[in-house]
């Protein structure tokens, strides 16, 4: 089967594109029998539970929260399994621990004050989190198990989730004692955590919206590049970030200021790398005494209220221009009622939409010229320069941009 002749076996050019890669996994008969009644076999097991997200818009807490706890239905199972062998205390203990294992063995450790205690600790909860792996485990098949299992401790929990490890606690017992003594019993607790929630949840399909709002996207993206079977359907939130972070210069204006309104700079300045002072620069040189009382940021933060309302407003301005100037060169789209910089009488005050004229509630536009109302001043293209630049210049944004980190 390795060598796949098209004279021979008369097969079409696209099914030779799927029959060469699979001749090298099953080069014989028998291998390729093997495999089909494999998943012949896997087709009988109960279908896994499909755990579904949307709008996630950063918030990386509430996130690593819902996936922790597979949506409340984790709790559940874990409540059946050990109703009748842990007391309500213990029981909370061991939600808590597979919900958290980080913050749970951080505030246990002190309390266990020698080494006994340590070991004591390791085997109840090891204990009871291989009792339920063997249980959630029982719907995979063997190879699917495996493979959720973390590389450098995979033959080490075959042999514990095994009968004969289930049958002898002085089995497991001298496992943990020989991890304690070397220091390893409490992370052999969250791999074993993490086992658990991988085989919770099948998978994890994400519905759109990864960016905007909350405090840290690029986190959400970390935390999503570790869980063994993810799904992604891009939301508009997620497009608009990636064609900033490409250097689409409309965008990087959309995404600076949903920042500004949120209150939300700290996902670009630590989490991409991306510099806020040319923003911050074009704020001193052309807004310094504009009130900008109707982009006042929601939240609070370390900046001071006003400068993030003109930075949002500054932002704002410069989006509009760069909008309408992609409108003007895609007439095609039909989206010319969304240019609105040249509906603007600034004598009067208001702004034409639809054939009635509006009263503005800010008429401060300083670098609106009423003639070429689309075309960035000096200062905002000097400031859209830089950005642009630092946007490209990132490598977590670049990965963003091109959605290779998945």
């Amino acid at each position: 089967m390795n060598s796949i002749n098209p004279s021979q076996t008369g097969d079409p050019p696209l099914e030779l594109a799927v029959l060469r890669p699979l001749s090298q996994r099953f080069p014989n008969i028998d291998a390729a029998s093997a495999e089909i009644a494999r998943l012949s076999a896997e087709l009988t097991l109960p279908k896994g539970t499909i755990h579904i997200i949307s709008d996630v818009h950063g918030d990386d807490v509430k996130l690593r929260h819902v996936i922790n706890n597979a949506s409340g239905t984790l709790r559940t199972r874990v409540e059946r399994l050990f109703a009748h062998h842990l007391s309500a205390e213990k029981l909370q203990e061991l939600i808590k621990l597979i919900f958290y294992p980080k913050e749970m063995l951080e505030r246990i450790q002190p309390n266990l004050r020698d080494s006994a205690a340590q070991i004591a600790f390791a085997r109840q909860a090891l204990q009871a989190l291989f009792s339920l792996v063997r249980h959630l485990a029982r719907q995979f098949s063997l190879q699917y198990v495996q493979q959720l299992l973390p590389s450098d401790y995979r033959h080490l929990l075959q042999e514990l989730l095994s009968e004969q490890a289930m049958d002898d606690d002085s089995y497991v017992n001298a496992v943990v004692d020989a991890l304690a003594t070397q220091g390893q019993a409490f992370h052999l607790i969250r791999l074993t955590v993490r086992v658990v929630r991988n085989l919770a949840i099948s998978e994890l399909i994400i519905a759109g919206d990864f960016w905007d709002r909350g405090p840290r996207g690029d986190r959400v993206v970390d935390y999503l590049m570790r869980q063994p079977t993810v799904a992604l359907t891009w939301g508009n939130h997620d497009a608009a970030w990636m064609g900033a972070c490409l250097g689409q210069e409309a965008l990087i204006a959309h995404v600076l200021r949903i920042s500004a309104r949120y209150r939300r700079f700290s996902q670009r300045e630590e989490g991409y790398g991306i510099t806020l002072q040319p923003l911050e620069h074009l704020v001193r040189e052309v807004y310094a005494d504009d009130p900008a009382e109707c982009y006042v940021p929601k939240g609070h933060g370390l900046r001071e209220t006003i400068q993030m309302a003109r930075m949002q407003k500054a932002a704002a301005i410069v989006q509009f221009k760069l909008e309408g100037q992609t409108i003007q060169r895609n007439p095609e789209w039909g989206l010319d009622a969304r240019r609105l910089l040249h509906r603007i009488d600034h004598k009067a005050g208001t702004i034409e939409i639809d054939g009635v004229a509006w009263p503005l509630r800010d008429k401060h536009f300083p670098t609106i010229d009423p003639g070429n109302p689309y075309e960035l001043s000096a200062a905002e293209r000097s400031c859209m320069d830089r950005l642009r630049k630092s946007f490209t210049a990132s490598q977590p944004a670049r990965n963003c941009g091109t959605t290779s980190s998945f």
